[in-house]
């Protein structure tokens, strides 16, 4: 089986882990937080951070999350606890791809039904359900660039327009705004859990939790001066600005004389979102087949129902995302960090025991 070098990696946690924040998060941050905004985002960061640092640390032991468990657990209780982390992935992947959906129907086919619109993106997932999770890393070698560059071109064309001034004075959202943007966040904020199933399919070098920590912080601190730039552009009216990365470059005074060249940006951030928003989707297919073996018809027949089923809640969601935004940043905010955040630690102190294998 291939394995995922280091250096593929860190280039997911740095580079590729902050696109899916700076779509709607800003918005959705400056309307509860408002010049605050980054506060929240900043704490969502950290909290996240701490995470990946216990996931990466627990790829010392050597083995997958399954087997992690199983030898401690047994392996009833092991493929039990395994297939409610499954779950959970697919949960924390249907907000992602219903946000993909909106912002590609809404960007760039406006004019197009938006289920017809976003259909090609399900073959693809399909396509990507179907291959190794252990394969990715050569695709993160790729996504990695285009992301730098795509957030490198929207900083540069957008950096003009921004009056920092806005985001003061600190504090004006008070308690209130913090805790409300903090909890609204947990929707975007599992990379921790993404990292779990990927655990026995690289291999752990000495520092490699302090590294791996570090270049999602860099990560995050781009997104978080993205996010910046984002309130000191729009100010009073960033609520209403739904794809904050495509709506902060179109105010570049050179856009008058060559056009939408921010596009081209755009198009290379759509494409590194659409690999990330898929992830979810195939961690929890590899909990599975950890759990319950790795026979051909499995791997595809997953990778097919779970595409089906997730077409048929798009379809069935077409006009009710903010409805399902709803529920998940409010009514059920607390599933995201229950998993997220809980699960890496507790990871740290199994121990195998003498009769796991019996």
């Amino acid at each position: 089986m291939n394995k995922i070098s280091t250096r593929q990696l860190l280039f997911f946690l740095a580079c590729i882990t902050p696109v899916g924040k700076i779509v709607i998060l800003p918005a959705l941050l400056s309307e509860t937080a408002k010049n605050d905004l980054l506060f929240p985002f900043i704490a969502s960061y950290l909290l996240q951070a701490a995470a990946v640092f216990c996931a990466l640390l627990a790829a010392k032991k050597g083995l997958n999350f399954y087997e992690l468990l199983a030898h401690t657990f047994g392996q009833i209780a092991a493929k039990i606890l395994v297939t409610l982390y499954a779950l959970f992935l697919l949960f924390a992947g249907l907000l992602p791809i219903l946000e993909q959906k909106l912002f590609v129907q809404s960007v760039f086919y406006d004019t197009l039904p938006s289920l017809v619109a976003f259909a090609p993106y399900f073959l693809f997932a399909v396509y990507l359900m179907a291959k190794p999770l252990s394969s990715h890393g050569r695709v993160w070698d790729i996504l990695a660039p285009l992301s730098v560059i795509g957030i490198a071109g929207i900083f540069v064309l957008s950096f003009g327009s921004a009056d920092f001034a806005a985001l003061l004075p600190v504090g004006a959202a008070g308690g209130k705004g913090f805790l409300e943007g903090t909890m609204s966040a947990t929707a975007w904020f599992f990379d921790a859990a993404l990292l779990l199933p990927l655990l026995g399919k690289f291999e752990y070098k000495k520092g490699l939790a302090w590294k791996g920590t570090l270049c999602y912080l860099a990560g995050g601190a781009a997104a978080a001066f993205f996010v910046a730039m984002f309130y000191a552009i729009f100010q009073e009216i960033a609520p209403n600005q739904l794809f904050a990365f495509t709506a902060t470059s179109k105010y570049f005074s050179g856009i008058t004389m060559l056009g939408r060249i921010d596009y081209l940006f755009i198009f290379a951030l759509a494409l590194v979102m659409a690999f990330y928003v898929t992830l979810p989707l195939e961690a929890g297919i590899e909990c599975v087949l950890e759990a319950y073996g790795r026979p051909r018809y499995l791997h595809t027949g997953l990778a097919v129902a779970v595409t089906a089923v997730f077409l048929l809640i798009t379809a069935l969601l077409d006009y009710r995302f903010t409805e399902v935004l709803d529920a998940v940043t409010k009514t059920a905010f607390w599933i995201i960090p229950a998993f997220s955040l809980a699960a890496p630690p507790l990871l740290l102190p199994l121990r195998r025991k003498q009769h796991a294998d019996r």
